[in-house]
């Protein structure tokens, strides 16, 4: 037989902010939580592949994995995305288009490292291969693996949500 016990002391429980209903038409909230609640519900990728971490990433939007379920829809223009996947080896000359498309998109805007390539740079410890995108782009989220599989890019995006929800004041100009 086992001894059962019962944590007595009451623990401390921290609570998130939501929107509170006052009455069948007025919902009280934050401005904060609004917006990132948006802006995390409709997220649209830049998708930046360049090796074999790209055949992945269209593994991803594929009917079995489903990002549309997300608010995730793939955009062919910079101008209208929120994030970046680089997916995949960065050569040097590579490197500079790379940031010139990240420049080009709107603020705010994410980065997502995709791959050994990618975060480190993997195997190829050459001249011309950039040892991870973080030299020349502020990367915010690494999923790594050789190449990461189809869950490991929604779990990457789910982390890039909860970074998303508990900013404050980054949609605003003021920040």
């Amino acid at each position: 037989m086992g001894l059962i016990t019962t944590n007595t002391t009451p623990s401390v429980v921290e609570t998130e902010e939501i929107p509170k209903i006052v009455s069948p038409n007025i919902i009280v909230s934050s401005f904060d939580l609004l917006i990132n609640w948006a802006r995390r519900s409709s997220l649209w990728p830049m998708t930046f592949g360049l090796a074999c971490c790209a055949i992945e990433m269209m593994a991803v939007y594929a009917s079995h994995n489903d990002l549309d379920r997300m608010g995730i829809i793939p955009r062919g223009s910079p101008r209208q995305s929120d994030f970046m996947f680089v997916a995949g080896t960065v050569t040097k000359k590579m490197a500079e288009i790379v940031r010139r498309v990240y420049d080009q998109m709107p603020e705010p805007r994410y980065v997502i490292s995709v791959g050994s390539c990618a975060c480190s740079g993997g195997i190829f410890n050459t001249y011309s291969t950039v040892q991870g995108c973080d030299r020349f782009l502020p990367v915010d989220v690494y999923i790594p693996g050789c190449p990461p599989r189809p869950e490991a890019f929604i779990d990457g995006i789910i982390k890039l949500q909860d970074k998303i929800k508990h900013e404050q004041f980054r949609w605003s100009r003021w920040r």
